[in-house]
């Protein structure tokens, strides 16, 4: 994943019913898509998303309209409560966060730089990116060389 980059003016993003707005100072570029089972069960296919901001580098208002999942031990999901909408997948032991991409207008350059758990995704979801291709076990392996324990 690239570096992070800062954003001024930052980037500003909201659900369908723009209860929820995400105003990024900082992300890596790129958009990241994830074909795991959860994901694809959460949104109806890959999740597309900005990774890597952390506490300080986003502000959040109308929080008491996001409602938050604990989809596994180490992961959290968020979605709007009023219409639907995803807008985070957060990696607890990390404390990071991927922003869904569809709430932000992103730069016309922005690409997909990665897709992740390629061995999970179904023949109808192939994309036609050109970036890296990492399976769920090379996942893993990154966060666990990275010191992150999964039991």
């Amino acid at each position: 994943m690239p570096d992070p980059v800062s954003f001024d003016p930052p980037l500003e993003g909201r659900c369908l019913c723009g209860a929820v707005t995400i105003t990024l100072a900082r992300v890596a570029p790129g958009v990241e898509a994830c074909h795991c089972a959860m994901c694809r069960r959460w949104c109806s296919g890959p999740f597309f998303s900005l990774h890597g901001a952390k506490h300080g580098e986003f502000a959040l208002s109308g929080e008491e309209a996001v409602h938050s999942y604990p989809s596994s031990e180490w992961a959290e999901r968020a979605s709007c409560a009023t219409c639907g909408s995803a807008l985070w997948y957060r990696f607890i032991p990390g404390e990071t966060w991927a922003f869904a991409a569809g709430l932000f207008d992103l730069p016309a350059d922005w690409r997909i730089g990665e897709q992740i758990f390629v061995d999970e995704m179904p023949d109808w979801a192939e994309l036609a990116a050109d970036g890296p291709r990492k399976t769920g076990a090379q996942i893993m392996a990154e966060a666990k060389a990275a010191g992150f324990d999964f039991g």
